[in-house]
């Protein structure tokens, strides 16, 4: 088992994003959406930006915004990627990708088998594809809203695990996570908080060790494996 791309959500300062850069993250994500607790305002994403420049990818996170907002993003924080969890079209992804000239990750919603239809209709459109469970009744949040959905329902896809696999994402179930789905990557945000917006060193760590381990529990495996292939 091998360490898969780790990209850490929601992150609001210098110390949790030296944290994460750390322990080996290499994409970090900036919320662009009010209503959110982990809601970053432009002058705030450029300051965190600066401070990551030349370490680490940041993606901007965005709720079907407008066009106006889209290319503010482009213009003023220059992402290397923008995150879309709203209910953007796949021809509204184009649209975007055309506007902005970024690299676009398009969040599908999942509870049920028939959301991962989805998946084949951005696959065109949108140059990565995350799949998170779908908000909870009530929630007006699209994601960080600390729930999973049934990782069974991902064995529809086959062999495509070129996806990132967010939704409830922590540090007692990360290692069953890559075990079981065996995603292209990983996006973790609420499940690394002590409480809504604010990430916890602490368990940012206990993430990372848990990914280590299960690293390590891998290797072991593919070994004795070898030996008694070969004995």
């Amino acid at each position: 088992m091998t360490r898969p791309h780790i990209k850490i959500c929601g992150l609001k300062t210098e110390a949790d994003i030296d944290t994460v850069l750390e322990r080996g993250g290499k994409e970090i994500g900036f919320i662009h959406f009010a209503p959110s607790p982990r809601h970053l305002e432009m002058d705030a994403m450029m300051r965190l930006r600066a401070h990551a420049l030349g370490r680490a990818a940041v993606t901007v996170v965005t709720v079907d915004a407008d066009n106006e907002t889209l290319a503010r993003i482009a213009e003023r924080i220059r992402p290397d990627t923008l995150q879309l969890h709203g209910s953007e079209s796949p021809a509204r992804v184009a649209e975007i990708a055309a506007l902005t000239g970024l690299p676009v990750m398009k969040a599908i919603s999942v509870s049920v088998p028939q959301d991962l239809e989805a998946v084949a209709r951005f696959r065109p459109v949108a140059d990565r594809i995350l799949l998170d469970a779908k908000r909870p009744k009530g929630s007006v949040l699209p994601g960080g809203n600390g729930v999973s959905f049934d990782w069974s329902l991902l064995d529809a896809l086959g062999e495509d695990r070129q996806f990132l696999l967010s939704g409830g994402i922590n540090p007692s179930n990360v290692a069953e996570a890559v075990r079981r789905v065996r995603p292209q990557g990983l996006d973790a945000s609420s499940g690394l908080e002590s409480a809504p917006g604010r990430k916890d060193a602490g368990l940012i760590h206990r993430f990372f060790d848990a990914l280590d381990a299960a690293a390590l529990a891998g290797a072991s495996d593919a070994s004795s494996s070898l030996e008694r292939r070969f004995a």
